[in-house]
């Protein structure tokens, strides 16, 4: 099959390439020359692991193309995917900007027939709205309008799409479910494609990331009773994870979630309950409890430190999360300009996050290893549990510190072993 897909984000980009991989001919298109420029050159603009490989391969292969700009050439596409962003609005609802905008724009340009398929993350009622617009500006009315949201994990993104636990489509139309069928069967089974009304698809997406967020503050704040009562918040976790109506994922305590995904979900479902009559209490503590978490974090940090003779401070990870670059919402945010408000001078090291985040973060003093951030620092601070800060020479570390104390905000060490090495060593919700 011939696919155009509209934005070469992080969701684009991983769609477009896999499905590529897959045998489609598929060309991702932006507005953005840089972008596209990079892409022709074979570069990928995001981090993501595997992603390069895909691209090289495909491109050799001749089933991957870019584009600057909607054009002509997606008159010969049977299916045109959106995919561009759907950052948060003033109000916390999804501003739509770029997938209305899309939409007037294709309209001029599809061939009779054409599937459309909204693979951002949109509010319920939006795929209705594409489907007004491109009506309004299009010259012929045969196309259809498929909701299609992706569940991916940065990190891990390239496994989930071709791995998926379900492939959720909204239609009701029966040529529509063959088409995408169709479109999906080199990637995955039949029985894991769920066909759904289009607003119940649109609203999947939102609950699925808004439940997630929400076992992450459940854990995160039982943590926070461990760490009165003297239990240990892995214990708890094994122990709840371990019933089967619950599970075992997304019950590991941190300082907070953050990236393109949960956040910006979350609060778009709360508008979408004020806007329907439908309060989402719940979703609301969520958000406040998460904010909290983040601003929480320095303070245990300050905690430990003599602030009049110690303030040298290194960190280790600033991403959301690890195997990304991704700074969207990262507790790093908050957490290191809250520290360098109270005196501390920061050094970061992160493996892939300081070009996104030398951006943001202002007057921190980047290293190019784990070693070189814990040079003379009165604390050590893990914010993102990368690969790399799991395997490190311990011994090594200790001896470069000022003062061997550890803030493990991942929980990536054994607390028994941190104490018999020589180190002061705190984490999270183990008493």
């Amino acid at each position: 099959m011939k696919i155009s897909v509209i934005g070469c984000g992080y969701v684009g980009l991983v769609s477009g390439f896999c499905f590529a991989d897959s045998g489609h001919k598929v060309t991702c298109i932006d507005n953005n020359d840089q972008k596209i420029k990079l892409l022709k050159d074979n570069k990928v603009p995001i981090y993501e692991p595997g992603l390069n490989e895909l691209l090289l391969k495909n491109i050799e292969n001749g089933n991957l193309a870019f584009e600057l700009n909607i054009s002509e050439n997606i008159k010969d596409s049977e299916i045109v995917l959106i995919a561009v962003g759907t950052p948060t609005g003033k109000n916390g609802d999804a501003n739509l900007t770029f997938v209305y905008q899309c939409a007037r724009e294709i309209a001029e340009f599809i061939s009779p027939n054409t599937q459309i398929i909204i693979k951002s993350t949109v509010p319920v009622g939006t795929c209705d709205e594409v489907e007004n617009i491109i009506k309004e500006n299009c010259i012929h009315s045969e196309f259809s309008v498929i909701s299609n949201p992706e569940f991916l994990r940065e990190g891990n993104a390239i496994s989930d799409f071709i791995n998926p636990d379900r492939v959720v489509i909204g239609t009701d139309d029966q040529t529509n479910k063959r088409i995408m069928i169709n479109l999906y069967k080199s990637i995955t089974n039949e029985d894991k494609i769920l066909f759904t009304s289009r607003r119940s698809s649109e609203l999947i997406k939102y609950a699925s990331n808004s439940m997630l967020a929400m076992r992450i503050i459940f854990i995160n704040e039982i943590a926070d009773l461990c760490e009165k009562i003297g239990a240990d918040v892995t214990d708890i976790a094994k122990g709840i994870g371990l019933d089967k109506r619950i599970g075992p994922h997304f019950l590991e305590p941190g300082p907070g979630f953050g990236g393109s995904c949960f956040p910006k979900d979350a609060r778009a479902l709360i508008e979408s309950g004020k806007k329907y009559d439908a309060p989402q209490t719940l979703l609301e503590s969520v958000i406040l409890g998460n904010e909290n978490r983040k601003k929480n974090i320095s303070k245990k940090i300050l905690n430990k430190l003599d602030k009049q003779t110690e303030n040298q401070i290194g960190i280790l990870g600033v991403t959301f999360k690890a195997e990304t670059d991704d700074m969207r919402e990262s507790p790093s945010l908050i957490i290191i300009p809250d520290l360098q408000e109270n005196g501390m001078n920061i050094s970061v090291y992160d493996p892939e996050g300081e070009k996104e985040a030398s951006k943001i973060l202002k007057d921190v003093n980047w290293k190019k290893s784990a070693y070189e951030a814990a040079e003379n620092v009165d604390c050590l601070v893990i914010l993102t549990d990368w690969e790399e800060f799991k395997n490190l020479d311990l011994d090594k570390i200790k001896n470069s510190m000022k003062r061997p104390l550890i803030y493990d905000f991942r929980n990536i060490f054994d607390p028994d072993m941190m104490t018999e090495l020589g180190f002061e060593y705190f984490s999270i919700g183990r008493g």
